[in-house]
Order: C-alpha cells, then structure tokens, then sequence
C-alpha cells in the first residue's frame, strides 16, 4: 500500500470517521498479503529409461527425492541470510525424477516410472515439505485408476503439511495423453474444478502450468480467471543467451494476467543418449508486470530466486487503470468464436466410453488429421 493510501487511512481512523468499505476491504487484504522468497531449483533429471524394473526405477526416485531435500535445505538457508525473507515456495523441474518417455509405449512407461496418486514418492516428497516447513511445487507422470493403461503429466504443489493441495493434469501435450483425450469422462469424474484447479493458501492463490503449456495463453488466462496469483512453471526446455519462445511467452503471461511465475528448468537430463545440457538454464522468476527478477545460468542451482510481493500484486489487480488487464477483459466477445471451432478433438482415447490406449504414432497422426481439415476450410 503506498504512503498517500496509508495515511488516508490513518487520518479517518483518528478521526473517527468511518471507512469506505472497499477502503477497508483493500487495507485488510494488504495487511494479509506476506512478502515471502520463492526459489527455482534447477536441477539435473534422472532418466529411468534404463532401470530393469519397476521397483529399480522407484528405488532411484525415492534416492532422488533425499537428494533433492539436502539441496533445498541449502538453498534455503543462503537465501534466506542473503534476503531476509523466508523461504516459502520451492518450485522443482518437469519429469525431474524420471525423464520423459520417448518411444517406451504408454502402458510400459506407465507400468516402470508414473507415480500413483497416493504412492510412496508423494509420500517421500510429502516429508520434503513438512521438514523444510515450505511449499513444494514440482511435475511428474502419474497413473490414474479411473483411466487405466494411461498415464498423465501431473504439475502438483504440496503444502508444508505434507498434503498435496493442486494436482494439475497437462491439458496440452505433442505426444503425451491429456484430460482432454478422454474428456467426457475426465469431466464426469473430477468437474471443470479438477481440470484447471486453483489452490488458495496463506502465500496466495496458486495454480501450475506445464512446460510449452506456456505458449497457450488460454490456460493461463482459465487459471488467473479462477483467482490464481502464482503460476507454478515446471519445465525441461533449451536455455539460451537470446529470448526463446518459452521466455516470451513467460514474460507475456505474466502480466497479461497480472500474475508471478516461478518457472525452473532442468539443469540437463541424466541417463539418456542425449547431450546432458541440451535442457538446462533459464530458470525464471517474473513479477506480475512482465520484469523477470531473477535467472539462473546453466548447470544446478538455485539462483533463481526473488521475494513475491502479494500485496502489490493485489493492489494492482485492485487499481483502475489502462494496465488492470484482467478487468479490462471483454470475455463474451470470443465465446462463440472459441466455441464454434473444433481442432483437437475431444475423447480420442475413449471408444464406448472405456479407455483405448493408443500407439506412439497416433499422436502425430491426429495432428496431420487437424493440419488436412485447417487446409481443407481454407484456414491455412
């Protein structure tokens, strides 16, 4: 709240005159928005691709976790004698603790390396939380048993209690299935509150997009729709001295929507043919005006890190003003241009309403399907 409001506000209360109420709704909301230090670990994933087994490739997880913990813990610990503000939101890499599946098949991946919901690595990770007292953001494939033989790319925040409090499944993936690939039924089990959730806590309203999700400024705009004020932004992507798109599209979301991203990337990925640092730098804090704060170099490390200032975001969402862009918004304008248009569709993993699983081709031939009827309405 800036010096002319605060003393405003004093003036009226030592005179006894009452308070506007939206005056005095703004003073209590500033008063409860914290000043905190969100981090962007950046560290190296570790493939599974090579693990014999399933109970292998949990037994390198969970290693993996402990690992993860002891380098938060000192991250933590510089930061906050470096800052002065403590520590709350610790946000890790996509797939850090698997790598991505390449050309394994979807139930063979599933089988070897997805999480499930209520398994032993969101347990581990649980306890990460609740000893570092932090909130602890991060990404990982999981199986779901409503939609056996799948599995989904899950962005997840668990609170210092050790409970998961967001599960986001990504919406927008080349070749991975998404909510969207059996939609009627992923609707029918969790609601649209499953699908873009929003996790209201003491250190602001929080909801996760998932590597290139990033480009898609609907998702995005869905979360902040909802009251998000923090994007969690786990990714694996290439770092680089001039902007990527990525790092565009990072500044561009954030104050669009008026919204902090914490964006952490993979220092590299381990254990795969790949050159280590093909995946690595960049790591990302942004305020909620576009200005990144703070990013990492390559290689591990926490340097990406910078204080979240809720109370100046709330006020600025609160401000009239050619730069307030979500109250400027004029949804009802592009309803039926969004809703008369088809070019993904829905339930292609779903045939007499049970899952069909696909091949690792299949995803690149809806996409030729998609590209043939764009050029067939004339579109491209």
């Amino acid at each position: 709240m800036d010096l002319e409001r605060r003393s405003v506000l004093a003036a009226m209360m030592a005179s006894a005159l009452p308070l506007d109420a939206a005056l005095a709704r703004e003073a209590h909301t500033m008063a409860d928005a914290p000043t905190f230090a969100a981090v962007a670990m950046q560290l190296a994933a570790r493939s599974v691709e090579r693990a014999p087994d399933r109970a292998a490739a949990r037994a390198q997880v969970l290693g993996m976790i402990g690992e993860v913990e002891a380098k938060i813990r000192s991250a933590r610990i510089f930061i906050e004698q470096y800052g002065g503000h403590p520590v709350k939101l610790a946000v890790l890499p996509e797939y850090l603790f698997t790598s991505y599946p390449g050309r394994i098949s979807i139930p063979d991946f599933a089988s070897l390396a997805a999480f499930e919901m209520e398994g032993e690595e969101y347990e581990a990770l649980g306890k990460v939380a609740q000893n570092l007292k932090l909130y602890l953001a991060g990404n990982a494939y999981e199986v779901d048993p409503n939609f056996p033989g799948l599995y989904f790319q899950a962005s997840f925040l668990i609170a210092p209690s050790g409970e998961v409090v967001l599960r986001y499944r990504r919406l927008n993936s080349m070749f991975a299935p998404t909510p969207h690939d059996v939609w009627s039924r992923y609707l029918d089990v969790y609601g649209i509150d499953g699908v873009f959730p929003v996790a209201t806590t003491e250190i602001g309203a929080m909801a996760a997009i998932a590597s290139e999700e990033i480009l898609y400024p609907e998702i995005a705009r869905a979360h902040a729709l909802r009251g998000a004020e923090i994007f969690l932004h786990s990714s694996s992507e290439i770092g680089s001295p001039i902007d990527t798109n990525k790092a565009i599209a990072r500044r561009a979301r954030a104050f669009e929507n008026m919204a902090y991203i914490v964006s952490a990337n993979t220092a590299g990925i381990e254990g795969t043919g790949l050159p280590l640092a093909s995946a690595d730098g960049n790591s990302q804090v942004i305020d909620y005006k576009g200005r990144v704060l703070a990013e990492s170099n390559s290689g591990e490390t926490f340097t990406a890190f910078a204080e979240i200032d809720l109370g100046a975001l709330r006020h600025a969402r609160r401000t009239p003003g050619m730069t307030n862009y979500l109250a400027r918004q004029r949804l009802e304008l592009f309803a039926q241009v969004y809703g008369g248009q088809v070019r993904h569709p829905a339930d292609g993993m779903l045939e007499g309403g049970a899952v069909k699983v696909p091949d690792r081709d299949y995803f690149r031939r809806v996409q030729e399907q998609v590209i043939e009827r764009m050029a067939k309405d004339g579109l491209i």
